[in-house]
């Protein structure tokens, strides 16, 4: 099990090349094939994968920018509103979002997808048998601040079924997607709640190894966070690359 703080006191950023991203520690990552999550079987790569050198375009794009964010992106109980309140617990989610070396990632663009607090996503392939809410639309997005930060409020997911085993149920989670200084340095992942009866029985959870890399997955309860009143707060910070990252999904 490796050990994934970061150092910062220990890094001479300026001798950081701004243009050089280091190669994916993987052992911090899901495989791409694991027999639990039985889906994986029919679309992982089962044969080695072939390093392409990293480009120009790769390496400086996309940026993006404020003017690409409107005003309540980041704030899912009204960016979806038709003719009413969303229903559900408020929930208000924020974290810093690091590069490998721990300093705070300008700019991201962070974007968020979820279930309804009864566990369904308004998304036509979504059958389960659950109420769609139809003032809640599933999906956010903001472009972190100078210190890094993202901030949502949003409505607590629910679990839903999910059709891997007998009875299995996908435990509260929302699903993030983020970019860094450029593609190569792109993140999608999940984030879980603490507490959470479920995470021991999903393979989706369980297919990272390391067990300090999988228990960066599940949030952190804020009561810094929390909006008096009106939402509870967890915290959740990401980590774009290197040993320390957050797994991300295959």
């Amino acid at each position: 099990m490796s050990d994934h703080k970061i150092d910062t006191h220990k890094i001479d950023t300026h001798k950081i090349d701004t243009h050089k991203i280091d190669k994916r520690d993987w052992d911090a990552h899901p495989p791409y094939v694991y027999p639990d999550y039985k889906s994986t079987t029919f679309r992982g790569p089962t044969k080695p994968l072939v390093p392409i050198a990293h480009t120009l375009s790769e390496l400086t794009i996309p940026a993006f920018g404020h003017e690409q964010i409107q005003e309540f992106d980041n704030d899912l109980t009204i960016n979806g509103r038709v003719d009413g309140e969303p229903q559900g617990e408020r929930i208000q989610v924020s974290g810093r979002v690091l590069d490998e070396y721990g300093r705070p990632q300008i700019g991201t663009l962070v974007e968020i997808w979820q279930a309804n607090a009864a566990g369904r996503y308004i998304h036509k392939t979504d059958q389960h048998d659950a109420p769609i809410d139809p003032n809640f639309f599933g999906g956010g997005r903001c472009v972190t601040d100078e210190n890094g930060r993202y901030t949502f409020l949003s409505i607590k997911p629910g679990a839903y079924p999910w059709g891997n085993h007998h009875n299995a149920w996908r435990p509260n989670h929302i699903h993030f997607s983020l970019f860094g200084m450029s593609f190569a340095s792109r993140l999608v992942t999940q984030m879980y709640f603490p507490g959470d009866p479920l995470l021991a029985l999903d393979p989706i959870f369980n297919a990272t190894a390391d067990k300090i890399a999988r228990e960066s997955l599940v949030s952190k309860f804020s009561q810094k966070y929390s909006i008096p009143n009106i939402a509870l707060g967890y915290e959740f910070d990401i980590v774009l690359r290197g040993p320390a990252a957050t797994p991300m999904e295959a």
